[in-house]
């Protein structure tokens, strides 16, 4: 069904792009214009149409819509939170996570849940057409295969802020222009891309496909005044599965019962015993020979343009960590892919010679490659230039989401992708632009972020990026952001929001359930048996004051009190959770309403950074040594402060009346 979807779609816009007087193509004209399939454009074009805007998705190819440029792989440390958030305001890649992934995993479960890092290995085919499928029944929403050649850009209205305005687009073959109240510009690396392997270096945004129009980069320089940057990034290359002795990789196994991402799903489509395995092996001193004897013929890694701090290629990895032994990981493509995916080993030198690396390594030693890796140099637009609803400041209804705003990851561009959609039908429908901060969620820390700091390298989310992330937590993403996106936002349908709503009360009344079965230490000792509560403790205890000691689980009270618990067991994990983390959000919510009623504060322009009594790290310190903030406001913005730094902080500047000394 899909396929013949896709057919009947594809031969319609082709009679469209190839006709110069656009008969076949009906509308000329659209609330809102979304350029590029990836994972912010796919994500753009469907939040705007859920909105209610009349939208259109320009891609350069229909069939790689949701494609998985690099690794076949979803969510992580950060990212993990960045999905499921995406998926509360009713995005797409967490129901296509859950669809396609083949090898799902909590990472990071050593640790607390609020850093828990939910992540799966995909399958590339059942993404892409889970994506495709979406995208082509959403009503509202038009998908044409072209290239965008340049925007129009026409005088700004008057009664609000900007010295342009872009009208809509128009297309590389020279057909008439379309046009649109908004446009989202998703253009990956394909904004003046090229391509590098070796020496040799060609025009494109990725292999195998059309290379980048320049005259949509000549607009956004020339005619709109936009500062550009310059980025960096790569991909390994793919190994033929049968070519690869795994007995002497390390096995790593999924989780025995996969975790959705998406809070309409109980399962995955992926059956716990059909999950895939993952392989971990490692560099040896071989690979770092051939990295230092190959320098000369890899032009790529000579560059100035900066490449990403945290997936940095394998050549980077060697130069800057000389003599280290680097994890590579051999991970699954697919059900049925005959390819392995080695993350870690990004690589731009000639094929030959990537070919030599691999087999430097004992478990790829007779190693064949499906096809090379290669690196991508890119133009980004400093995001500074941007409001936090991700319209440029100086340009009407034009809004940048992904790569172009100088980040890095699928769930990052998804992230972006969503809001700048959804401020993009609002412009389009005459609605006011919306805002996330970041005590709200991921997705307003990492916008926070880009507009307040910019990047200078490409930017990857990590949940020590966020202040309140004992709050943020990716069990929460729902009751944080589905009725926000429903009552406010417009962008989240009805049936997501009754179903949050649902599960919102439901945990209440748990809650209140909980609270309302109270003894004293000893009686619950009677009631559980053995569990570490004090000798000591002469207060009572409710169920939810239980629930937050390490040996109490929720099945546990519910056993002893089944009248009044044992109705709420599906909610066991999410209350566990709650309980843990109450007492500190409590805190912190009272710490952030103090923080937000601090903001304007001034600190002294001469305060003493490095030697302040308060608990600060050093780097901390460092950090506002130099930078020297004017405000508390501007100090908790500042990369590495934490919450409790802040109120060290507020409480000095208070205690010591260096305010009234301004």
């Amino acid at each position: 069904m899909l396929a013949q979807k896709l057919h009947l779609l594809r031969h319609n816009v082709l009679s469209f792009v190839s006709s110069r007087t656009g008969s076949d193509f009906t509308r000329r004209q659209y609330d809102v214009i979304v350029v590029g399939g990836g994972h912010a454009g796919t994500e753009a074009a469907a939040a705007a149409a859920r909105l209610g805007a009349e939208t259109l998705l320009i891609t350069q190819k229909i069939m790689t819509i949701g494609a998985l440029s690099c690794n076949p792989s979803l969510g992580g440390v950060g990212k993990g939170q960045l999905v499921r958030e995406v998926d509360a305001l009713d995005g797409l890649c967490g129901r296509a996570g859950d669809a396609a992934g083949v090898h799902f995993s909590i990472l990071n479960r050593s640790k607390g849940p609020a850093v828990w890092g939910p992540r799966a290995q995909l399958d590339r085919e059942r993404y892409r057409q889970f994506i495709q499928s979406e995208l082509l029944s959403t009503p509202r929403l038009t998908v044409l295969e072209g290239s965008v050649d340049e925007l129009l850009v026409s005088q700004p209205n008057p009664e609000e802020p900007g010295h342009h305005r872009v009208t809509g687009i128009r297309l590389v073959d020279g057909s008439h222009p379309i046009l649109s109240s908004s446009v989202v510009l998703t253009t990956g690396t394909f904004l003046s891309g090229s391509l590098f392997m070796g020496q040799t270096t060609s025009p494109g945004g990725r292999m195998g496909d059309a290379q980048s129009c320049a005259g949509l980069s000549y607009t956004l320089k020339e005619t709109l005044g936009l500062r550009v940057g310059r980025l960096r990034t790569g991909t390994p290359p793919r190994i033929v599965k049968e070519s690869v002795d795994l007995s002497l990789a390390q096995l790593q196994a999924p989780d025995k019962q996969p975790t959705p991402f998406s809070f309409l799903n109980t399962h995955t489509r992926c059956k716990p015993e059909e999950q895939l395995p993952c392989y971990l092996t490692h560099t040896t001193p071989g690979v770092e020979r051939v990295v230092r004897e190959s320098v000369h013929l890899n032009c790529h890694i000579q560059q100035d343009a900066k490449g990403p701090r945290y997936c940095p290629s394998i050549e980077s990895r060697v130069l800057r960590f000389p003599g280290r032994r680097h994890q590579v990981w051999l991970e699954p493509e697919g059900l049925t892919s005959d390819l392995l995916y080695p993350q870690g080993l990004s690589m731009t030198m000639p094929p030959e010679l990537q070919l030599r690396l691999l087999r430097e390594i004992p478990a790829l030693h007779r190693a064949e490659i499906r096809t090379p890796g290669y690196g991508v140099q890119y133009d980004f637009v400093c995001p500074t230039q941007l409001t936090p609803s991700l319209q440029v400041k100086s340009t009407q209804g034009l809004f940048l989401a992904g790569q172009i705003n100088g980040t890095t990851g699928y769930e990052e561009a998804a992230a972006q992708g969503l809001w700048a959609g959804v401020n993009a039908g609002r412009t389009a429908l005459s609605l006011p632009p919306m805002a996330l901060s970041r005590t709200q969620s991921y997705i307003g820390v990492l916008i926070d972020d880009l507009v307040g700091r910019g990047v200078t390298e490409p930017y990857r989310m990590f949940t020590s990026r966020a202040e309140f992330r004992t709050y943020l937590r990716p069990d929460n993403a729902d009751l944080r952001l589905t009725p926000r996106g429903f009552e406010e936002v417009g962008c989240v349908t009805l049936r997501r929001y009754k179903k949050a709503v649902s599960v919102r009360d439901g945990l209440q009344e748990a809650l209140m359930a909980l609270q309302s079965v109270a003894l004293s230490s000893t009686r619950w000792r009677e009631k559980l048996g053995n569990i570490s509560l004090s000798e000591n403790k002469s207060t009572t205890l409710n169920g939810l004051d239980l629930l937050q000691y390490k040996d109490v689980s929720f099945e546990m009270l519910a056993s002893a009190f089944p009248e009044c618990l044992s109705q709420y067991f599906e909610y066991s994990q999410r209350l566990k959770i709650e309980a843990v983390y109450r007492p500190h959000c409590e805190k912190q919510s009272r710490e952030m309403e103090r923080i937000r009623s601090e903001e304007s504060l001034s600190l002294p322009s001469d305060m003493d950074y490095l030697s302040l009594p308060v608990s600060l790290s050093q780097e901390v310190r460092e950090i506002l040594d130099r930078v020297r903030p004017n405000t508390l406001g501007a100090a908790t913005r500042l990369p590495g402060m934490t919450p409790a730094g802040i109120i060290h902080l507020l409480n000095y500047v208070l205690r010591t009346g260096f305010m009234h000394m301004l």
